[in-house]
C-alpha cells in the first residue's frame, strides 16, 4: 500500500537557524501518530509538511502518492483536513455554516456559494457525529472552547479526507470540554476506519486512547518513533524533555510527571 504520509529525511533552516535536522516519517492509511516534543522542538514546522503548505530545505515529501514540488498542490489538499484551534471567523456563522466552509476551503461562507442539499446533509450527519446535533443552529461567538473544536472536527471530516491534522486541539479547553473532544477523536477510529491522523501536543495527557503511533522530537531531531507503546515512555520523554519524567499508562491513556528525584532536588 502507498504511504498517506512519507518524509524522508528533511531539514529546514530558516534566517541562517536548523528548525528541522534529517526527520522521517512514515504514516499508513489507519494509523493514528501523536508528534510530540517541547516548545520549539520543530512541530509545527513538520506539521507544515504533513499538510504540503511548507517546503523542505532538502529531504522529500510524499503526500498521498503525491510528491510536494512535483505534483498539484491544491488537489493534495482537498484530501487533508486540518483541525486549528485558533480558526478566526469574521461573520457568526452557525455550526452548520461553519462545517459547511469545509468544502470551499475558506475560513468564512465563500461568496456566490450555495451548497446542495446533499451537502448540506453531509454537515448535518458530521454535526451528529461529533454530538453537536442540538447546536447545529447555535452561531459561533456563542459555542464553548469545546463545541468549537468539535464543529472543527466536522469541518476538518466534511471533504473525505485521507490524513487529519490536529494543532494541539484541546489548546484552551477545560478538563470536561478535553475529555468530550478526546472521545469524539476516539470514536472516528470507527466511523473513518481508514483515516490517518497526526495529532501535535506536548501533553502526554492529551494523547486519545486511539493513538497508534508516536514521533517524539527535541531540537529538531528525532527522539524516537514507532508504535506509542514503546516510543512514549519515561527514557525518552525525559529525553526529549531535558527533565526527569515518570511515565505512566493506564486504561489507554498517558500521564506523566516530573520524578520524585528532582522534585527533592
Amino acid at each position: 500500500m502507498t504511504p498517506v504520509l512519507e518524509i524522508t529525511d528533511v531539514t529546514f533552516r530558516r534566517d541562517g537557524k536548523q528548525i528541522i535536522d534529517g526527520i522521517s516519517l512514515t504514516v499508513q492509511a489507519g494509523e493514528h501518530w501523536a508528534l510530540l516534543g517541547p516548545n520549539g522542538a520543530g512541530k509545527s514546522t513538520l506539521l507544515g509538511f504533513c499538510s504540503a503548505m511548507t517546503f523542505p530545505t532538502t529531504g522529500s515529501v510524499r503526500v498521498l502518492g503525491g510528491q510536494m514540488g512535483r505534483t498539484d498542490l491544491a488537489v493534495l489538499r482537498r484530501s487533508i483536513g486540518h483541525v486549528n484551534p485558533r480558526h478566526r471567523l469574521q461573520y457568526p456563522l452557525t455550526v452548520r455554516d461553519v462545517v459547511l466552509t469545509g468544502i470551499t476551503a475558506t475560513i468564512d461562507t465563500a461568496a456566490r456559494w450555495t451548497p446542495t442539499p446533499e451537502q448540506v446533509r453531509r454537515a448535518e450527519e458530521l454535526i451528529d457525529t461529533v454530538g453537536l446535533s442540538a447546536r447545529v443552529e447555535a452561531v459561533w461567538p456563542t459555542l464553548s472552547q469545546g463545541e468549537r473544536g468539535r464543529t472543527l472536527i466536522a469541518r476538518a471530516l466534511i471533504g473525505e479526507p485521507e490524513l487529519l491534522l490536529l494543532d494541539e486541539p484541546t489548546t484552551g479547553l477545560d478538563v470536561a470540554a478535553r475529555e468530550q473532544l478526546l472521545e469524539t477523536l476516539d470514536a472516528l477510529d470507527d466511523s473513518h476506519p481508514e483515516m490517518a491522523s497526526i495529532l501535535v501536543t506536548h501533553h502526554l495527557e492529551e494523547l486519545p486512547t486511539t493513538t497508534t503511533h508516536a514521533l517524539l522530537i527535541a531540537q529538531g531531531r528525532t527522539v524516537a518513533s514507532g508504535p506509542a507503546l514503546e516510543v512514549v515512555n519515561t527514557e525518552n520523554v525525559t529525553e526529549a524533555f531535558e527533565h526527569p519524567v515518570t511515565v505512566g499508562f493506564q486504561d489507554g491513556r498517558w500521564t506523566a510527571r516530573a520524578s520524585a528525584s528532582s522534585r527533592i532536588a
